[in-house]
C-alpha cells in the first residue's frame, strides 16, 4: 500500500515543539541552545537528554524542545556523536542504504580521543589525548535543532587546512574565508566552480601537520551549506534542512590513517575487474552501429597501442532516448549484436548507458513498471511525471519492495547475452535526479513539446558506403546512409520511524539553502513526492543516485553473478564505492578543467574511497584543441578510471584524430598497461584495507608544509609521482620534489629531492613528467600488447628503486582479474636491503608468467645493476646482487 501525507500524520506523535505559535527572529543570537540533564555515563557509551533551554527562537522553523544524545567509543580511532530527537520521528538515512559500522564498544581510556560536555548550555568538545589538542569544539555557537533547520558550529585554528566536502570543483584544499559549500546533488553540466555538482559527501580532513590529521563526517542525506570563515573566529558551521547530528569522529592521526578509518565507516571500495582499468572510448553521437564500428577500426588503424579495450555508447543507441529500447534503425537488434560479438572476439568489452527515467510511453519498460506499481506518484495518486530525454518520463521508486525486480528483470530482458544486448559494464547517469522540467513542471508535455527536437548528429563519418576494415562483409554500411529521422528529446546543456516530522514545508523551507538550480525542486523530482516507505523526497534527495546505483549493481549480478560488475555512474552519495566507480560529469574542454580533474579524482579516490574515478579525456562540452587534448591523453593514463568522451555539438576528438594526440596517448597507454598489474595491486590493496590507491602529497609527507596546498601533483599508487604540464601551449612545469631520492621514470636517472619547487623544460607535448619515488620496487610488464587479455600473459619485470639507505620495499597481487570470488590468489612482497632481494608472500594463483628480470636503480656507485630470470611467481625467492 502507498502511504500519502494525509495517513501518514494519523497516529504519529508528535514531536514537543516548543511553541504553536513561530514568531521567526532575524538572528541567531536569541537562540538559547540546550541544556543537557539526566547523564548515564557506562564508559565506551554515554547518554544524555537534552532540553531546550530557554524561549524558543524559532528562527526557520519550530525549535524541538526534547532531543537525545549519545556518545559512543566504537573503536579506538573512532567517536561516534549523535544528537537526535526524543521521539525519533526526525528523517535518519535508513541502514538499507548506508549499514552503520560494527561497534567495538572500547572504554574511554583504550580511545585516542576523548569527548568532554558542558551542561547549560550545552557543548562538547572532542580531544586528541595525546597532545590535549581540541578537534572539535561546538561553544562556539548555540546548538539549534528545529523542524527544518539545524545549525552547529565548531572552532578550528586559524589558517586551517581543510578537505573534502564533496562534490566540488573548487580547489583541493579548502578555501577559509567566506566560503560556502552547498551540498544538493544536482545535474551540474560545466561542473562550474563553487557550486553544488552530482554528489554529497559531508566529510572532512583537518590536517594540522606535525600534530595529526583527523576526519569529520556528518551522516546526513539533508540538503546543506557548510561555512567556513573566520568573520568570528575561525569556524566551520552546518546549516542543514533537516536530519539530525550524527558525526563520527576519526582520530587518524595520519591523512593516510583518516582515510582507512573512513573506510571503515563508507565500506570498503568495491574491486574492479582487470580489463576495466583499460582504455575507454565514447561520444554522445556515435548515431550508428557503423560509425561505432568505424571508431573501432581507425583505433586499430593508427596503431595507438592496445588500441581500443572497451567501446561505449551514449544515448544513441535508444529509440527516441527510450530506456529499455534500441533504435531501429541506427542500432538494429541483428547488427548491433554483431558488433559486439565482433568486439568480443577481438578480446574488447562494450558499455552503455541507463538513465532512471523512464518514457511515459506503451512500450514494455514502462507498462512492466506499471504493472508492479514501482513509480514515484504524486499526493493525488498519479504518476509523478518529469521530462528527460524521451520527454514525459517517470521515476522509479527505490524505496518500493518490487523496485528491484522490476529493474533486474528489464536488465535480464533487454541485456539478455543470447538474444539482447550483450554489455559488460554499465555506466549510470542522469540519477540526481536530473529533470528538464522548470519547478513546478505543471505541464510535462507542453514542456516537452515547446522544448522541441535537438539539433539533427553531426555527419556521419562513413556515409559513402566504405567497407570498414576489419570487418565481415556482412557488417558493412549499406551504399547510402540511413534514413536519419529527427529525435523527440530535448538537448540541453546541462526506534521511532525516521519517516520525517509532519506539518514541514516540504517545498520552500524557510531556510534556502545555496542551490544553484533555485529551488530544491526545480530540474529535480520534486521534494514534496513521497516514497513508497512514508518518507519524502525532501529527506531523501541525495539518496537516489546512490540507490539506483545498488539497484543496478544487483541487477549485474542477475545477469552474471559470477562476474565482478563494472558501473560508472554519475551521482553519488557517501559510501557509494562499496557499489560502483564514479565520473566526474559533464566537464567542457578547458585547461581550466583539465588541471580541476586533478583535485576532483584525489578527492574521490583519497577521501571519498569511490577509487574508481576518472574525468572525460579532452572534455565533454565544447571543442578540444589539438595539444590540450595531447595533455589530457596523458594525464588521463593516470586516473584509475580512463575514458575519451565528448559531447554531441563536439568535435571528434579520438586520439588518432591529430597526429600529436596519438603520439602522447601511444606514450600515455602503453606506460599504463605495463603498470596496470601495479595499478591492479593497490586498487585490491584500497579495496581490503582502505589505503588510498591514489595520494595527495601532503598523505606522504604529512609534516612538509609545501605539500599541504599541492594539487597539481599526486602519486599514482603509492610510488609514482605524476607531475603533469598544467598551463596551455607550455613545454614547462614548476614541480614539488620532497626531500627525498627519486628516478626519472623515462630514463630513470636519479634525482635528489631538496623539498624545494624545480623547473622542468622542453616537457614535449607527447610526454608527461613522472618519477619514481626512491624506496620502491615497481612491477611491470615486459611488454605492452594490444588488450588486456593479452597483457596478462606477459612476463614481468622489477624496478628496484633504492632510496637513501640503500633500500626498497614493493608488493605486488595477482588473481584471475574478473571473477566475483577467487579460488586462489597470490599477495607478493618484494624487499631489498643493501644488495639482498628476497621475494615473500602466498602464492595461490599459480601462473607461468615470470619475472625475466630485476633492475636495481641507485645501487651504490656501480649504478644500476641487473639480475636476469626467470623467477618464478609461484614461490618465495631471494637473490644477492
Amino acid at each position: 500500500m502507498r502511504f500519502h501525507q494525509a495517513p501518514l500524520l494519523l497516529g504519529l506523535a508528535a514531536p514537543v515543539l516548543a511553541s504553536s505559535v513561530i514568531p521567526r527572529q532575524t538572528s541567531y543570537d536569541n537562540c538559547p541552545g540546550y541544556a543537557a540533564s539526566n547523564v548515564v555515563d557506562d564508559g565506551s557509551r554515554l547518554t544524555a537528554d537534552l532540553t531546550l533551554a530557554g524561549t524558543a527562537c524559532h528562527l526557520y522553523g519550530q525549535d524541538l524542545e526534547h532531543l537525545k544524545l549519545e556518545v559512543e567509543y566504537q573503536t579506538e580511532d573512532r567517536l561516534h556523536v549523535k544528537i537526535y530527537d526524543a521521539e525519533e520521528q526526525v528523517y535518519q538515512v535508513p541502514e538499507s542504504v548506508f549499514p552503520r559500522p560494527s561497534n567495538n564498544s572500547v572504554e574511554p581510556s583504550d580511545s585516542a580521543l576523548t569527548f568532554s560536555w558542558t551542561e547549560n548550555p550545552f557543548s562538547f568538545k572532542v580531544i586528541r589525548k595525546s597532545n590535549n589538542e581540541v578537534l572539535f569544539d561546538t561553544s562556539a555557537a548555540s546548538l539549534i535543532f528545529e523542524t527544518q533547520y539545524l545549525r552547529l558550529r565548531t572552532r578550528l585554528p586559524e589558517s586551517p587546512h581543510l578537505y573534502g566536502l564533496g562534490e566540488h570543483t573548487d580547489p583541493f584544499q579548502l578555501n577559509a574565508t567566506n566560503y560556502t559549500r552547498t551540498m544538493w546533488n544536482r545535474d551540474s553540466y560545466g561542473v562550474p566552480t563553487g557550486s553544488n555538482l552530482y554528489g554529497h559527501h559531508p566529510i572532512y580532513f583537518d590536517h594540522r601537520g606535525a600534530t595529526g590529521t583527523h576526519g569529520v563526517f556528518l551522516l546526513s542525506a539533508s540538503g546543506m551549506d557548510i561555512q567556513i570563515d573566520n568573520s568570528d573566529g575561525q569556524y566551520l558551521e552546518y546549516n542543514t534542512l533537516g536530519g539530525v547530528i550524527d558525526l563520527y569522529f576519526l582520530a587518524g592521526p595520519s591523512p593516510k590513517e583518516v582515510s582507512v578509518q573512513y573506510s571503515e565507516i563508507a565500506g570498503k571500495a568495491v574491486m574492479q575487474p582487470y580489463w576495466g582499468l583499460g582504455f575507454h572510448q565514447c561520444k554522445y553521437g556515435y548515431r550508428d552501429v557503423f560509425m561505432v564500428a568505424e571508431v573501432v577500426a581507425n583505433y586499430s588503424a593508427a596503431g595507438i597501442p592496445l588500441e581500443l579495450q572497451t567501446m561505449w555508447t551514449d544515448i544513441d543507441y535508444m529509440n527516441l532516448r527510450q530506456v529499455f529500447t534500441n533504435d531501429p534503425e541506427r542500432f538494429p537488434l541483428p547488427l548491433w549484436r554483431q558488433l559486439i560479438d565482433y568486439l568480443h572476439a577481438h578480446q574488447q568489452h562494450y558499455v552503455v548507458m541507463v538513465d532512471p527515467a523512464v518514457a511515459k510511453v506503451d512500450n514494455l519498460a514502462f507498462n512492466n513498471g506499471v504493472d508492479l506499481d514501482i513509480f514515484l506518484k504524486d499526493a493525488n495518486g498519479s504518476l509523478n511525471t518529469g521530462v528527460v530525454w524521451p520527454g514525459p518520463t517517470v521515476f522509479p521508486d527505490w524505496f518500493h519492495p518490487s523496485t528491484q525486480e522490476y529493474w533486474s528483470n528489464e536488465f535480464l530482458r533487454f541485456f539478455d547475452k543470447d538474444t539482447g544486448v550483450d554489455i559488460d559494464a554499465l555506466w549510470i547517469d542522469m540519477n540526481e535526479a536530473a529533470n528538464f522540467c522548470d519547478w513546478p513542471c505543471s505541464d510535462p508535455v507542453g514542456f516537452a513539446d515547446e522544448a522541441g527536437n535537438p539539433p539533427p548528429p553531426p555527419p556521419v563519418r562513413n556515409n559513402s558506403g566504405r567497407p570498414i576494415p576489419g570487418f565481415p562483409s556482412g557488417f558493412q554500411p549499406p551504399p547510402t546512409s540511413l534514413n536519419r529521422r529527427s529525435l523527440h528529446s530535448r538537448q540541453l546543456n546541462g526506534t521511532g520511524n525516521w519517516l520525517g516530522l509532519p506539518g514541514r514545508d516540504l517545498i520552500n523551507p524557510k531556510y534556502q539553502i545555496a542551490n544553484d538550480a533555485g529551488s530544491i525542486s526545480n530540474k529535480t523530482i520534486a521534494t514534496d513526492v513521497q516514497n513508497y516507505d512514508g518518507t519524502y523526497q525532501y529527506d531523501s534527495h541525495n539518496l537516489y543516485g546512490s540507490m539506483m546505483s545498488i539497484a543496478s549493481r544487483n541487477a549485474m549480478l542477475a545477469r552474471r553473478p559470477e562476474r565482478r560488475p563494472l558501473i560508472i555512474t554519475r551521482s553519488t552519495f557517501a559510501g557509494a564505492g562499496a557499489h560502483v566507480g564514479k565520473w566526474l560529469g559533464d566537464n567542457l574542454s578547458l585547461w581550466d578543467h583539465y588541471r580541476t580533474s586533478i583535485a576532483n579524482i584525489l578527492e574521490f579516490a583519497a577521501l571519498f574511497q569511490i577509487p574508481m574515478v576518472g574525468a572525460d579525456v579532452c572534455g565533454f562540452g565544447g571543442n578540444t584543441t589539438e595539444t590540450l587534448c595531447a595533455r589530457w591523453a596523458a594525464l588521463g593514463a593516470f586516473y584509475p578510471f580512463y575514458r575519451n568522451h565528448a559531447g554531441i555539438d563536439s568535435i571528434q576528438q579520438e586520439f588518432y584524430i591529430w597526429p600529436t594526440v596519438a603520439e602522447a596517448a601511444k606514450n600515455a597507454i602503453g606506460a599504463r598497461y605495463r603498470l596496470l598489474d601495479y595499478i591492479y595491486t593497490h586498487l585490491h590493496r584500497q579495496s581490503t584495507t582502505g589505503l588510498p590507491m591514489l595520494n595527495p602529497l601532503f598523505f606522504h609527507y604529512p609534516e612538509d608544509e609545501n605539500t599541504f596546498a599541492i594539487e597539481h601533483q599526486f602519486f599514482f599508487g603509492d610510488d609514482i609521482l605524476v607531475s603533469p604540464v598544467t598551463e596551455e601551449n607550455s613545454t614547462a612545469v614548476r614541480i614539488y620534489l620532497p626531500n627525498e631520492v627519486f628516478y626519472d621514470f623515462w630514463t630513470h636517472e636519479r634525482i635528489q629531492g631538496t623539498g624545494s619547487f624545480i623547473n622542468l623544460t622542453d616537457v614535449a607535448f607527447t610526454t608527461i613528467p613522472l618519477h619514481i619515488r626512491g624506496g620502491s620496487i615497481v612491477p611491470f610488464r615486459a611488454s605492452s600488447t594490444n588488450t588486456t587479455t593479452e597483457l596478462r600473459k606477459q612476463d614481468f619485470v622489477l624496478i628496484i628503486a633504492t632510496n637513501a639507505t640503500n633500500q626498497a620495499t614493493g608488493s605486488l597481487y595477482l588473481d584471475e582479474g574478473d571473477s566475483l570470488t577467487q579460488d586462489a590468489t597470490s599477495e607478493i612482497s618484494f624487499n631489498y636491503d643493501n644488495g639482498e632481494f628476497t621475494m615473500t608472500g602466498s602464492f595461490g594463483h599459480q601462473t607461468h608468467i615470470v619475472i625475466k628480470n630485476i633492475t636495481v636503480l641507485g645501487c651504490g656507485s656501480a649504478g644500476n645493476a641487473t639480475a636476469t630470470g626467470p623467477i618464478s611467481l609461484n614461490e618465495a625467492y631471494s637473490h644477492t646482487f
